[in-house]
């Protein structure tokens, strides 16, 4: 069994909120255990969150704001996010940073590559807020940026409710099939909806190989970083 020596882990904004409004803190906290336990192990690990849990852009659009003023509202989300789970990391003794693509001086050191890689090196926790900086960016395509620029070996795509890449909405299809691995051709060829199709063409063109898998049962984050085979390996063959 191989495991990755630096990985990036993308939660999304929904699963912090507990499924509401906010920040459920029991949540973050089981985040928090789940994240030291992979530091315990070894492992370099920076992580990306949504802000969904606050605020979602295209929603906001939809209802009439400017697309640009609403993801900037939504980046401002994530960056509470963020102070939410550097916190509870820090109270578990793990060392943490908290890297904001837009300034703010006070709560956030501002996004630096290589400074990321050698808080990494040094065993800390380095947290990416506030989105790419820009508007009209996705939370995914942020994670595999990040992993690609900070050097990661694997994105963790952690999802709530489903275990992996399925055929269909396991949810909504009985006769859904889970996939254990595939190429990113395979799942472009069969359409299937893992993460935007900007995330997906930047992991495909450089090879950057990536992990769906649930967040049930607690654990499972430190198993995928350890090696073990769960969820939907996503690789270019």
């Amino acid at each position: 069994m191989t495991g990755y020596r630096r990985v990036l882990l993308k939660l999304s904004g929904e699963v912090f909120g507990g499924g509401k409004l906010g920040v459920d803190p029991d949540v973050v906290q089981s985040v928090a255990k789940e994240i030291a336990s992979v530091v315990d192990a070894g492992t370099q690990i920076a992580v990306v969150i949504g802000g969904g849990n606050f605020f979602r852009g295209a929603e906001l659009q939809q209802r009439g704001m400017d697309r640009a003023r609403a993801d900037y509202m939504g980046m401002l989300g994530i960056v509470m996010n963020c102070l939410a789970l550097q916190d509870f990391l820090e109270k578990l003794g793990k060392d943490t940073r908290v890297q904001s693509a837009i300034t703010m001086g006070q709560v956030a050191e501002p996004y630096i590559p290589r400074r990321a890689i050698r808080h990494m090196e040094k065993g800390r926790v380095v947290i990416f807020g506030a989105g790419m900086g820009m508007p009209y960016f996705s939370t995914d395509t942020v994670a595999v940026q990040r992993a690609l620029e900070s050097k990661c070996d694997v994105v963790l795509v952690a999802k709530s409710g489903v275990d992996g890449v399925y055929s269909a909405d396991p949810h909504l299809d009985p006769t859904a099939t889970k996939y254990d691995a595939l190429t990113y051709d395979e799942a472009i060829m069969r359409g299937l909806r893992i993460m935007d199709q900007t995330a997906f063409a930047l992991c495909g063109e450089n090879k950057l190989p990536m992990v769906v898998f649930g967040m049930e049962p607690e654990g499972n984050i430190l198993r995928v970083v350890q090696g073990e085979k769960i969820g939907t390996l996503v690789s270019a063959g």
